[in-house]
């Protein structure tokens, strides 16, 4: 294995294992909620009329029960060597992330928008974090129908990168509250953007090193009589 291959399985593992410690994270923070009870956690920043809201209820546990699956369903996709001998999983899975963005997170964050602190400029900034999500996601499976792979990875990618907001705002939040003081309003106005455009920013540097085609040789590394013909080539990039 090159210096550079080892480098970026490294670099794989160690992404993964914080997400992974993440989501079970995330499925703590989850789970009180459950009891649907209006006085606890998130919940108390809301007023009464608003915890009372059908819409906002309804959208608030849509919105945290399918984002936890669409954490562990998307960390899932970018380990390729768990899918050589197992692509009906991979697509099924694939499928759970998609539908559950589509028709349930990206929509319910619409809704949490609508209500959120901070006035217009945090409204804005979810608003556009989930129409951003919604697309990416959109654009990804388009391309999968059209068994454009590599392209697909590429949306794919952002549209985990935006997932990783939640991620991404709270180790931000930490990080410009504990480390460099700032106010609490301008941590969260801050956070509400830079969280999800930075993740997009973090994709485009991956993708122009070749993220994607890496990914793309690891699923069919086992499987070289499977791959397509348009991905021959990859048996002998670097």
């Amino acid at each position: 294995m090159s210096s550079s291959s080892a480098v970026y399985r490294s670099a794989q593992i160690g992404a993964g294992v914080a997400v992974a410690l993440f989501t079970g994270l995330m499925l703590k923070m989850v789970l009180p909620y459950l009891s649907f009870e209006p006085g606890i956690h998130f919940l108390t920043t809301k007023s009464a009329a608003i915890n009372s809201n059908t819409v906002f209820r309804t959208g608030f546990y849509t919105h945290i029960t399918s984002s936890w699956w669409v954490l562990l369903t998307g960390l899932l996709q970018f380990f390729p060597a768990l899918w050589r001998k197992r692509r009906k999983v991979h697509q099924q899975l694939g499928k759970i992330y998609v539908a559950s963005i589509l028709a349930l997170a990206a929509p319910s964050g619409l809704i949490l928008a609508f209500y959120a602190n901070g006035g217009l400029s945090a409204k804005v900034g979810f608003t556009l974090q989930c129409v951003v999500w919604w697309l990416c996601t959109w654009q990804a499976y388009r391309l999968a129908r059209q068994r454009q792979w590599e392209e697909h990875i590429k949306w794919m990618l952002r549209s985990f990168l935006v997932t990783l907001a939640a991620m991404s705002l709270r180790l931000e939040s930490y990080t410009m509250f504990y480390l460099f003081g700032t106010k609490p309003i301008e941590t969260y106005l801050t956070v509400v953007w830079l969280s999800w455009t930075g993740n997009l920013l973090l994709a485009e540097v991956l993708i122009q090193a070749g993220a994607a085609r890496r990914l793309l040789r690891d699923f069919y590394q086992s499987q070289p009589n499977a791959r397509p013909a348009h991905l021959q080539p990859l048996t002998v990039s670097a």
